[in-house]
């Protein structure tokens, strides 16, 4: 940031800590460190006008609360076996950030917990006799282990019209069906969860400003960085651009956390590089639909499809009012952010990503092309993929939605490859002063573990300190529920008691 000659530099402020992007992420590590550390300066920055307006945003997003009780990509089949690692992964890491929003409820932190987080039970639809064997093998196998208790398996067309009727009214009785169960899903507001949380945090002294883009990043001699940050408030409304001095830097601004590292010269980051990806819903709040749909039903995605377009349709509570999503239908778009530039993609091109990026377009055709066809879909074709779940569904009653703009991590593998990545993934600086996330699904979720490894790799000095309260606000931290069906019992339904959602079933009721 230059100034014009004759004018006055920037102003410079200081802080121990800069959280820059006003999403779930940032949101989430401004609260632990806060309640961890009270006595540090933290600074927040949104370039938005509000926080949550992105990806945490809940019409940008599902909405689920990603636990690997219906996403079928979690668990592939494998030599005959299905491999649950990711899925019991995922379902450990959502335990544990519901049992920081129980905490956080039990504290006043948060409001009622209806206000961002409510029951809707997950469900799997295959079709076809081959993927029906493999839901059987896969409930059977989850059954087994104490978070994934409570899930049943049916083919009967009653039992599963009195789970969600809209997907077995008008089906051909030719069209062979199976689906799981499980009474224990949510349907979880980030937005509201992230204005909750900065709220909190604005009120007790952090000081959260939006329409402020951090521009640039550059580190001192002394290993603080200085953040310049650009006011980006309508004309005639704008602020002084000014500088920040912060000790450590927490990037949570999705796609656009490569372009900041990148600016900021970490060689962490040298051959990453983000693939785009956009998507629309289907959406409905047609009073004869909405209330026979209370639940959040997934299906087996497109073969080389990317995880976020596997099909599903989902029951949402957002601020009060139920509505039904369908989708996402996804396509190409350079932006790195719903409002981000159509120069993002071309601006992150870096000597070092170059080959990375060729490898994955090269590697990835089919799903280039897939995704393209998905841009060029007409209404006919949504509705017929809409009526692979909703037989009787009419498009005349549906809406499209835009969502949220996700960037799937490019990275060279072990052979120096570049490699299409699905999830989320931490990138720190080598001597700790600067950390951002970059991926998407199932990151909301799994917020809380994510800023927990966050913590344990930036700050090992203060491991010993904060241990005694963050096991205050995790009573299992360090433990596996897998292991413990008891604790897991214990555990999941003291967080279903605060936070209104429905008990388990323990491993020794079972059937």
């Amino acid at each position: 940031m230059s100034s014009k000659p004759g004018t006055k530099p920037p102003a410079t402020y200081e802080c121990d800590v800069a959280l820059v992007g006003g999403g779930i992420l940032s949101a989430t590590f401004g609260m632990m460190l806060h309640h961890l550390q009270p006595d540090w300066t933290i600074h927040g920055y949104e370039r938005l006008p509000k926080v949550a307006k992105e990806s945490s945003n809940p019409w940008n997003n599902a909405g689920t609360g990603h636990s690997g009780l219906c996403e079928l990509n979690y668990t592939p089949l494998r030599d005959g076996v299905i491999d649950t690692s990711k899925a019991v992964k995922t379902n450990e890491d959502f335990q544990v950030s519901r049992q920081l929003w129980s905490y956080f409820v039990e504290n006043g932190v948060l409001g009622h917990p209806d206000t961002f987080i409510n029951k809707s039970a997950h469900m799997s639809l295959v079709h076809g006799r081959d993927d029906i064997e493999f839901l059987r093998k896969r409930q059977e196998t989850l059954r087994t282990l104490p978070t994934f208790s409570s899930m049943e398996f049916s083919e009967d067309r009653d039992q599963i019209a009195e789970w969600a009727p809209l997907l077995v009214e008008g089906r051909d009785l030719n069209d062979e069906i199976a689906v799981t169960w499980d009474p224990e899903g949510t349907d979880v507001n980030f937005g509201s969860l992230t204005r909750q949380f900065f709220n909190y945090l604005s009120y007790h002294g952090v000081k959260v400003e939006t329409s402020r883009e951090v521009t640039d990043m550059t580190q001192n001699p002394d290993g603080s960085w200085t953040l310049d940050i650009h006011d980006t408030g309508r004309r005639g409304e704008r602020g002084p651009d000014k500088r920040i001095r912060a000790k450590f830097v927490f990037v949570g601004a999705g796609g656009w956390a490569l372009k900041l590292m990148q600016r900021a010269g970490l060689p962490e980051v040298d051959g990453y590089g983000l693939f785009p990806v956009s998507g629309k819903w289907l959406y409905t709040t047609d009073p004869t639909i909405v209330p026979r749909h209370t639940v959040k039903v997934y299906a087996k995605p497109p073969v080389g499809a990317p995880p976020m377009s596997n099909p599903h349709m989902d029951a949402r509570l957002i601020n009060g009012a139920r509505s039904v999503l369908f989708g996402p239908y996804a396509g190409m778009n350079p932006k790195f952010l719903k409002n981000g530039s159509v120069l993002d993609l071309p601006m992150s091109i870096r000597p070092h990503n170059i080959k990375p990026m060729l490898d994955v377009a090269v590697d990835n055709l089919d799903l280039v092309k897939m995704l393209a066809g998905m841009v060029l879909e007409t209404k006919p074709m949504q509705e017929n993929d809409l009526r692979d779940f909703y037989p009787l569904a009419d498009i005349a009653d549906w809406r499209i939605l835009h969502a949220g703009q996700r960037a799937q991590i490019i990275k060279p593998d072990k052979t120096d490859r570049g490699k299409l990545e699905f999830g989320t993934e931490i990138i720190t600086s080598r001597d700790g002063s600067v950390a951002g996330v970059l991926g998407a699904s199932p990151g909301a979720s799994t917020a809380v573990p994510i800023m927990l490894e966050l913590l344990k790799t930036c700050f090992p000095s203060k491991a010993d300190e904060w241990r005694p309260k963050l096991q205050e606000v995790i009573p299992t931290l360090g433990k596996t529920l897998t292991d413990d069906p008891d604790l897991a019992f214990e555990t999941l339904t003291r967080t279903a008691k605060v936070l209104d959602l429905e008990p388990p079933t323990h491993a020794n009721e079972k059937a």
